[in-house]
């Protein structure tokens, strides 16, 4: 599988190998506005799929990132630290938040692929 599968929270997964590259999607950034703080997990820590992840916080709220994949943190953005705004710059790339070794690859079958996640998107705006 490649390119990104989606959420309806507006998380996205990656996968490399048998890794998940997850982060918070564009739209998700620009409806939080300006990020201030991301707390992320440590390595080697299990989370069941719809399980709180981590939390980012903007100039406006705090958000919940929920597990989109059931899995073991591999590893965090640790650059997230000192520049959380990376996640508003490049949410797909550099501002990616953790990888997820993937516990049942049949869960990304429940996510979106990016056509349909277009179309979630205009049908909430």
């Amino acid at each position: 599988m490649s390119g990104e599968r989606y959420t309806k929270d507006h998380d996205f997964v990656r996968v490399e190998d048998d890794v998940a590259i997850v982060g918070i999607t564009d739209f998700a950034q620009s409806q939080l506005g300006d990020i201030v703080f991301v707390e992320l997990p440590s390595p080697g820590k299990r989370v069941a799929k719809g399980e709180q992840l981590a939390t980012i916080e903007s100039v406006k709220a705090a958000s919940e990132i929920y597990a989109p994949i059931s899995g073991e943190v591999v590893a965090v953005n640790e650059r997230l630290e000192s520049s959380p705004d990376l996640v508003n710059k490049e949410p797909l790339g550099e501002g990616w938040l953790l990888t997820l070794r993937i516990d049942d690859a049949a869960e990304l079958e429940d996510l979106m692929d990016e056509d349909a996640y277009r179309a979630f998107l205009e049908s909430e705006g």
